[in-house]
């Protein structure tokens, strides 16, 4: 089944081309089923970039996902067109009184700053408090995984000495985790971060569960012990080039950069990288979708004010 978006997103036209299934709204009316609802609060300076990037792993899915892009409307973006956010984003006032099956918050390139030195700091926290009532699932992915840490529960960053830049193996540290159905033992993900948070600071909080962990990038997944809290520290989904791009980038602006840890064949940038968390990245999206979102959430999303935060879902 299809992700359902606008046809004149930028996005359609780039996922058409790639064979991956995309329907209009005016074809989605006619289904009869209620499509999961999910929002996007895309934090990325390349908004479109972001948009095909997760777009692509939502869409590997029986289900139809109808999605929505939020924006926040205390920062002016600099990197994506006004008219394409009037055109295709809402803000948060928009859509405050809306339910969502699920909500994906993305990182965004302000680790250097305390969160409370971030513009649009208040606008964040009020976002996340919503999401306790109004949406089933939140996934929280790299910066927005330690922010919703530090928000939610007081679990406080750490500056790393260098960059966490590369791509990493990972390992599934609970068994039987309906996000991580099908996962091997050991996995690949990219990281791109400057900021950590210890294990053992999660340890403290007697409702998150460390699911995966990486012994050079440290925790990888955390969540709260009733499936509907996320907290992905990773960029599963990057493309193959995204990591390239950042590094040329870094090089071009002078920045001490090392290479990218096991993602250049040979630590050679001149050669094509190595493109090894696809299918993780894919299997827990859909995962998220079908097993931590569809087989939970209930079919009239206004009785999400009836369950309890702590309501057990089980992982």
């Amino acid at each position: 089944m299809p992700i359902c978006i606008s046809p004149d997103l930028p996005a359609f036209q780039t996922l058409a081309e790639e064979n991956i299934f995309v329907m209009d709204n005016v074809r989605a009316s006619h289904q009869d089923i209620r499509p999961l609802r999910v929002l996007i609060l895309n934090l990325m300076p390349k908004k479109i970039e972001t948009e095909c990037q997760f777009l692509r792993l939502l869409s590997n899915t029986p289900i139809q996902v109808n999605i929505e892009f939020l924006q926040i409307a205390s920062h002016v973006s600099k990197n994506t067109a006004q008219t394409h956010l009037d055109t295709f984003y809402r803000t948060f006032d928009e859509i405050r009184n809306n339910y969502y099956d699920g909500c994906i918050i993305t990182g965004a390139p302000v680790e250097h700053l305390d969160y409370e030195e971030v513009d649009y700091w208040d606008e964040i926290q009020e976002i996340m408090e919503w999401t306790k009532t109004h949406v089933f699932s939140t996934m929280h992915v790299c910066w927005a995984a330690l922010a919703g840490l530090y928000y939610h529960y007081g679990i406080p960053k750490y500056d790393l000495p260098q960059k966490m830049f590369g791509v990493f193996p990972h390992t599934v540290m609970m068994k039987n985790v309906q996000l991580l159905r099908g996962f091997d033992d050991v996995f690949y993900a990219p990281h791109s971060r400057l900021s950590e948070v210890h294990r053992e600071d999660i340890e403290k909080v007697d409702s998150l569960r460390i699911l995966t962990e990486s012994e050079l990038a440290g925790v990888h997944i955390a969540a709260h012990h009733n499936g509907r809290q996320y907290f992905v520290t990773g960029h599963f989904e990057y493309d193959r080039n995204t990591l390239k791009e950042e590094y040329l980038r870094d090089v071009a602006k002078g920045i001490d950069i090392h290479l990218p840890h096991n993602y250049f064949p040979e630590d050679d940038p001149e050669k094509e990288p190595l493109y090894t968390w696809g299918c993780s990245a894919n299997l827990l999206f859909s995962n998220w979708i079908n097993h931590c979102v569809y087989q939970l959430t209930p079919y009239d999303l206004k009785q999400l004010e009836l369950y309890n935060w702590d309501w057990e879902a089980g992982l």
